[in-house]
């Protein structure tokens, strides 16, 4: 296995759209690093890249120890799994994952093993006599894993290998490319638009935007400590609740509409960098999940308070409800943080809608005013001008 490198690396066409701008990035040797972001992002292009399958405009890209701008695909000692089987029909799935030693004519009894040692660790024993039209969706990528498995790459390059699946093989295969990766401990790259596959499979993950690496993390630092609005927005099922507040004097009130929230000395302590925002607007980010009921009393003393908001529709998932509510504030619409073009999220505020995560049997009903519990530790504030987190 091999670690990889891009230093500066980007993507641009003859018709000067670029598709990759400067991505610097490290995979460690056994690694799982996911690429997650919209559509449009570049995330596919930096594994064609790596692939050898697009050309470098600038940059470097290193697999291991090698310089390998202006090596072949055939030369990378990578593997890919896409997201069509491109199994061959006619073949057997012991000659479909084995088809790649043929051609580079290994002895036929070498070949015979690999192929059985690939469908050992993937499952696939029983089936290797078996045509690709008699296999289930998730039986035909396991094939296709095989296929790639069975060359003892230095690296594994997956693009949205499952996205042809329904949902529930999804999660099932999920668990398995998992156990697969961590089993073989061959770096790897998994590029993907599901972000719950993003955070549910990778070491670190890597949000794109607009061709750029926004943030590389673990999940949860990602989850916890978002760099800028636009993975506050990408990041989170239900997305984060974006609106426009104002910090009153020493940043010691945040005004959200007629409403008023007091930030203790723990929500300065952890970021210091609101002083400067004091009599300023700023942009207050809250997890649907960080919006229970509220119960009892509360004072002005930086501990749990109540959000008011007005409810609208309510939807029971069983394990929770979310319900739909409106504050008298302006709100950032998710799919403007996450446009590519913080500038341009902060200044395009719509509706004042919201979603928080409730305990399912609590007594809420439509067209009433409901009293959320904020803690204001839990708040994310961002800078409206730029859409950079302050901590």
């Amino acid at each position: 296995m091999a670690s990889v490198t891009f230093e500066n690396v980007s993507k641009r066409y003859p018709n000067g759209f670029e598709a990759v701008h400067e991505l610097s990035l490290d995979v460690a040797e056994g690694e799982m690093m996911v690429l997650v972001g919209p559509s449009g992002c570049g995330k596919t292009t930096a594994l064609r890249m790596m692939a050898g399958l697009e050309g470098i405009t600038s940059g470097t890209l290193h697999i291991g120890d090698r310089l390998v701008n202006n090596v072949s695909p055939q030369e990378r000692d990578v593997a890919m799994v896409f997201q069509n089987y491109a199994l061959y029909p006619h073949m057997t799935v012991a000659q479909n994952i084995g088809f790649s030693l043929k051609l580079r004519r290994l002895p036929k009894h070498e070949i015979r093993q690999k192929v059985k040692d690939a469908a050992e660790i993937l499952g696939l024993g029983e089936w290797l006599d078996r045509k690709p039209g008699q296999l289930s969706g998730g039986q035909r990528q396991r094939v296709a894993m095989g296929r790639a498995i069975v060359r003892d790459p230095k690296v594994f390059l997956m693009d949205e290998p499952l996205s042809n699946l329904d949902a529930q093989l999804r999660v099932e295969m999920r668990a398995e490319v998992l156990r697969i990766q961590r089993r073989i401990g061959v770096s790897s790259v998994y590029v993907t638009h599901d972000q719950t596959e993003a955070m549910t499979m990778g070491d670190r993950v890597a949000v794109l935007g607009g061709g750029r690496l926004q943030q590389c993390d673990p999940p949860q630092e990602l989850y916890d400590r978002p760099v800028n609005l636009f993975v506050a927005a990408f990041i989170g099922s239900p997305a984060m609740n974006l609106y426009r507040g104002h910090l009153g004097q020493k940043a010691e009130i945040l005004h959200l509409g007629s409403q008023s929230i007091c930030l203790g000395g723990a929500v300065h302590q952890a970021r210091p960098a609101l002083e400067a925002y004091a009599e300023r607007p700023v942009v207050v980010g809250i997890r649907p999940e960080d919006l229970p009921a509220a119960s009892g009393d509360t004072t002005c003393d930086g501990t749990t308070q109540p959000l008011e908001g007005e409810v609208g529709l309510i939807e029971s998932l069983g394990s929770e409800l979310l319900v739909h509510f409106t504050l008298d504030t302006a709100r950032i619409r998710p799919e403007e943080a996450a446009c590519g073009s913080t500038r341009q999220a902060e200044s395009q505020f719509g509706a004042s809608e919201g979603i928080a995560r409730i305990e399912p049997r609590a007594t809420v009903k439509s067209g009433q005013r409901f009293r959320f519990a904020l803690n204001p530790e839990r708040l994310h504030f961002f800078d409206p001008d730029n859409g950079a987190a302050l901590t």
